[in-house]
């Protein structure tokens, strides 16, 4: 039977850890609210990954790794559009353009970006398909997953961090009363800026990230930051009634019952 699950109850971070330890060979399919991605393991390492059925072809890689100029990238898709990703990188690797290395790093950067686009993923359902392997056309790598686990373990304690610091969105924000500061003389990236526009006591920050086009765990680390800079405070939504306190009606997991979840887990996934 193929593992299933809700990725409130794991993380991907907690499945690439699974899979590693397991040794697990086959496809993560993940279904979520920004689409659908499929990353494929053999024995445990990252094989190949691929996001909401993107062109993940070799040549717009090599585009987007800057290994390639635009005018390269139209003249192997008007001319070498019919050859597999392994025969395009043969066909460049024996020209001299680029070198084996060259395309695998390229790949590489590739399937990780994927990965770590997913660990802002909070919702979705997840399943395992057990020897799936890479679309025989496409170019397959063989990478280590601890690199992706650590990277993964750090972003997920920031996001509780950040979830402690700013446990709600439906609050409000306003401009801290500092005589003389001047927001124009303050160096702010351009996701502050999207977000400082729309500060005011009458807009949530869910609304701000609306407006912003922000994620939830993206908004959290941008007014975490501007309040810890002094320059915004967090208010009640102006004219909003006081929030009401209602008691959970299920029991909330401890950090032993998730932990022991977790190794039943781990136990199912090398009966596979």
């Amino acid at each position: 039977m193929a593992l299933k699950g809700n990725l409130r109850d794991f993380s991907i971070t907690q499945l690439l850890n699974l899979i590693n330890l397991a040794q697990k060979t086959g496809a993560l399919v993940i279904e979520g609210p920004a689409g659908v991605a499929q990353v494929i393991f053999r024995e445990g390492k990252l094989s190949f990954a691929v996001l909401n059925q993107e062109d993940g072809s070799l040549a717009a890689v090599l585009y987007r790794s800057c290994k390639i100029n635009a005018s390269q990238y139209r003249t192997m898709i008007e001319r070498a559009g019919r050859m597999t990703d392994k025969e395009l990188g043969l066909l460049l690797i024996n020209a001299g353009y680029l070198t084996q290395e060259d395309i695998l790093l390229s790949l590489q950067q590739y399937f990780v970006g994927v990965i770590q686009q997913l660990y802002n993923w909070v919702e979705g359902l997840f399943h395992f398909e057990n020897n799936l392997m890479p679309p025989e056309d496409r170019i397959a790598v063989r990478m280590d997953l601890e690199s992706l686990i650590l990277e993964g373990a750090r972003k997920l304690r920031e996001r509780e961090q950040l979830q402690e610091e700013i446990p709600s969105l439906d609050i409000a924000l306003k401009f801290t009363d500092r005589p003389g500061t001047n927001l124009r003389n303050i160096n702010l990236g351009v996701e502050e800026w999207r977000v400082v526009k729309f500060v005011n006591p009458k807009n949530s920050i869910r609304m701000i990230a609306r407006a912003a086009k922000l994620d939830d765990f993206e908004i959290r680390r941008v007014v975490y930051g501007l309040v810890q800079a002094g320059l915004v405070e967090m208010v009640r939504v102006e004219g909003a009634p006081p929030p009401l306190v209602v008691k959970p009606v299920f029991p909330v997991q401890t950090r032993a019952e998730k932990k022991s979840l977790i190794n039943r887990l781990i136990n199912r996934i090398r009966s596979l």
